[in-house]
């Protein structure tokens, strides 16, 4: 490719930083508050030794493990791990939830079966509109947990089933590609704020 084409390219990839830059500091005012009150509720779970069930399809499923890696392992200091678990990651489960009942139970049936009274689910969703994270704040609900729902746009069908013990942390903007990334980085923030809390400032 010619040198006008590199160029192009270039500007574009300088656009696209540009863009996500934009999308994420828009979005972080919008969700400073809510991002401290989800912090302090994942506090309040792991100090009454109860534990965090995590859900997503695709993409958010990806960064639902990320959260977990960041809760279970460690975030940026050495620390002991909480007990965080990634609902998407079991794929003889998974596949057989789909099999014998539906695709829209794999996230539902687990937390039946693992979700206990004082439990947080946190789940992701660009959208917020599909049905097995739909069933999946219902079967929380059923169980006594709270939720906090990673959504995008305008919250989709997520919003109306929330209840007052629940967070939701909105992204507000149209592209897929910025919500996750905004989605990325809110965990980040999580982590960083649940981990100040706990065992204070990260020492230079």
């Amino acid at each position: 490719m010619n040198d006008n084409n590199n160029f192009e390219l270039e500007e574009r990839v300088i656009s696209l930083f540009h863009k996500s830059l934009e999308a994420k500091m828009s979005s972080g005012e919008l969700l400073a508050p809510n991002l401290v009150a989800a912090s302090q509720l994942l506090v309040t779970t792991l100090l009454n030794e109860h534990k965090i069930l995590v859900a997503g399809n695709g993409i958010s499923a990806a960064n639902s493990q990320i959260l977990v890696n960041c809760l279970g392992n460690r975030f940026e200091r050495e620390r002991p791990g909480f007990a965080a678990y990634a609902l998407a990651t079991n794929p003889t489960a998974i596949t057989a939830f789909a099999s014998d009942n539906s695709f829209n139970e794999i996230f539902s049936k687990q937390i039946s079966a693992l979700g206990q009274a004082g439990d947080v689910l946190v789940l992701l969703t660009t959208s917020g509109n599909p049905s097995n994270l739909i069933q999946a704040v219902a079967s929380a609900h059923d169980r006594g947990m709270s939720v906090i729902a990673f959504t995008g746009r305008d919250g989709g069908n997520i919003p109306a089933l929330l209840d007052i013990h629940d967070i939701e942390l909105r992204a507000p903007i149209d592209s897929r590609a910025r919500i996750h990334e905004v989605h990325l980085l809110s965990i980040f923030c999580l982590c960083d704020l649940v981990d100040h809390q706990l065992f204070g400032p990260l020492e230079d």
